[in-house]
């Protein structure tokens, strides 16, 4: 069986929670308005259609709201859980998370990509 897709996870931990559309929206506001994102329903509802996918900020935000980890989320074979160690809550974090998610949240696409290949990188050679 392939990789389960992103329509997949969300459809399937907003079952498993009894979650509707509006609910994850509700659940994301603090999130949105601690980090300058926006999710709404119309967001939500394509990325559950499949016929969009999230890009890395909204993949984040929904992790968090879901508390759920965004490789589980993207369909890889890994744990849902999210790693709680220096996870921010809504209104509880430490500055550098704050600075970290408005810097990147101003970069291009291809410079987040670029962002996320050297952490994943730096993170693997612990």
């Amino acid at each position: 069986m392939g990789r389960a897709t992103t329509a997949q996870r969300l459809r399937e931990v907003m079952e498993k929670r009894n979650l509707r559309q509006v609910d994850v929206v509700e659940m994301a506001q603090p999130f949105c308005e601690r980090y300058g994102l926006k999710l709404n329903k119309n967001d939500l509802s394509q990325y559950l259609s499949g016929k969009v996918q999230p890009k890395q900020d909204k993949l984040t935000l929904l992790g968090l709201v879901l508390n759920v980890s965004e490789g589980w989320l993207m369909g890889f074979d890994v744990s849902p859980d999210r790693a709680t160690e220096n996870a921010p809550e809504a209104g509880q974090t430490d500055g550098r998370v704050t600075e970290c998610m408005e810097l990147f949240s101003l970069l291009s696409d291809t410079e987040k990509d670029l962002i996320i290949r050297q952490i994943r990188g730096i993170l693997s050679s612990r």
